[in-house]
């Protein structure tokens, strides 16, 4: 172990390889928590009231936050909904002024759409002289739904759950979903005009676009009606009939950036994936480990991703190129998962997109002595599994296949889950309170 600069112990990366990326992993979860970077972001006071609205998996932590930095003084009150289970503890002394309730994610039921309608309530006589503060973070858009006239929550559902499974990205998916949604898309700024809205955010998508961020409910969006039939037409996912011609005709179009719901309005980014990995590569350079980040705006098929990072990875062990030993190897990011077809009688694979990353990588990797890797979801849970991720380490492949497993079975069938889980190298850390993306860090001795 080696000192930390908060005078705990540091893993060593030698001797300690996968506590040492287990370690970058939280330090890189911690620099994105609210607590410590929501107020530097907050207004003042209204002459009226303050109203809090929000949504996503830091929603819990972010409202927390909110009601420990807000004037004790200063009216506050308002309803925030996160995903099952990511209500972090309530510190003790710290009194309760938002509500906040649970739904699903990342397929959407009827608690999320109870809450929208809710949230949509209370933003009814608003005046100018109100303010309406909103907490977002990634799965919002699962958490926040509220379906189009003529589309059911059975149809959001399916919809949802097929461009989860397309391969699509987060900024096609969230397309959709903004125009087949009454509250997403800007339309939740717009139901609190003539109030200021703050929108405060953690951004989990590649670029930080906050209109891409939990589908952007209050924000301008740049998006057509004509955009999503397009998307929803690459990947053969059905409409019904009558939304099908709204999205034609336009008549299911977002407030764009002139609309007048927007003057006066703020967004203010309050923790980026980019922050997390410069966070992490600062400790590891106190370690002593040189560190690189190659992106926080990686996307492209999981297990693809992990090839290239493998090559990057075999080169800088065979060579010392681009980088030299020992280093480490930082990325982010939002890969997606293309779920292949099941053969009959073949159970359904477990695991997201981090579990699918390092499977790529592993098979890539073939062995290469003293590489060892991590990738995980800074939200703590990989898909709708309970772990974050997975570790990668020089035997993976000789101890899974010791235990009867072969790889391209596992890729066959998405389930990285299982794979991991038989060798004991899944990352699981509960729920972290906030969401920064993909966090992959290899290490190269």
């Amino acid at each position: 172990m080696i000192a930390s600069n908060d005078g705990g112990a540091t893993p060593d990366p030698v001797m300690a390889p996968r506590a040492f990326l287990e370690y970058l992993y939280r330090v890189a979860v911690d620099r994105a928590l609210p607590l410590s970077t929501l107020g530097a972001h907050l207004p003042k006071p209204p002459k009226g009231r303050t109203l809090v609205l929000g949504a996503g998996k830091a929603g819990g932590s972010m409202a927390q936050a909110l009601e420990a930095l807000w004037p004790a003084e200063a009216p506050l009150s308002g309803l925030v909904v996160t995903r099952y289970g990511h209500v972090p503890p309530r510190p003790k002394g710290l009194a309760q002024r938002i509500e906040l309730v649970e739904a699903a994610h990342p397929v959407p039921d009827a608690a999320g759409e109870q809450a929208a309608q809710r949230i949509l309530a209370l933003t009814e006589g608003l005046t100018a002289d109100d303010l309406v503060l909103c907490l977002i973070s990634g799965g919002g858009s699962s958490l926040l739904v509220l379906p189009a006239e003529g589309l059911a929550l059975a149809d959001k559902q399916r919809i949802n759950k097929q461009l989860l499974e397309s391969g699509a990205n987060i900024g096609e998916m969230n397309c959709v979903r903004k125009h087949l949604s009454r509250i997403k898309g800007g339309r939740l700024a717009a139901a609190c005009a003539p109030a200021k809205v703050v929108t405060l955010t953690i951004s989990d998508v590649p670029g930080d676009e906050p209109a891409i961020i939990a589908s952007g409910p209050t924000v301008p969006d740049l998006t057509t009606c004509a955009d999503a039939l397009a998307i929803l037409d690459r990947y053969r996912i059905e409409l019904p009939a009558a939304v099908r011609a709204d999205l034609e005709s336009g008549a299911l179009e977002t407030p764009d950036p002139q609309d007048a719901a927007f003057a006066g309005n703020e967004v203010h980014l309050i923790a980026t994936p980019q922050q997390s990995l410069e966070a992490a590569a600062a400790a590891a350079r106190a370690a002593g480990i040189d560190a690189h980040i190659l992106s926080d705006e990686i996307e492209g098929e999981s297990r693809e991703v992990g090839k290239v990072h493998a090559a990057l990875a075999r080169s800088v062990a065979h060579r010392g190129a681009p980088f030299a030993r020992p280093c480490v190897i930082l990325s982010g990011g939002e890969t997606t998962v293309t779920i292949r077809p099941r053969q009959p009688g073949q159970a359904k694979g477990r695991g997201g997109r981090a579990g699918e990353f390092c499977l790529g990588l592993a098979g890539a990797l073939m062995g290469v002595p003293a590489v060892w890797a991590l990738a995980a979801d800074t939200d703590g849970i990989d898909g709708v599994e309970d772990n974050a991720g997975a570790f990668v380490t020089p035997d993976t492949l000789t101890r899974a296949e010791a235990a009867g497993h072969k790889l391209s079975g596992f890729l066959d069938r998405n389930d990285a889950y299982g794979y991991f889980d038989a060798i004991g190298d899944l990352l699981v850390t509960g729920p972290t309170h906030t969401n920064v993306n993909d966090f992959r860090a290899l290490l190269i001795l």
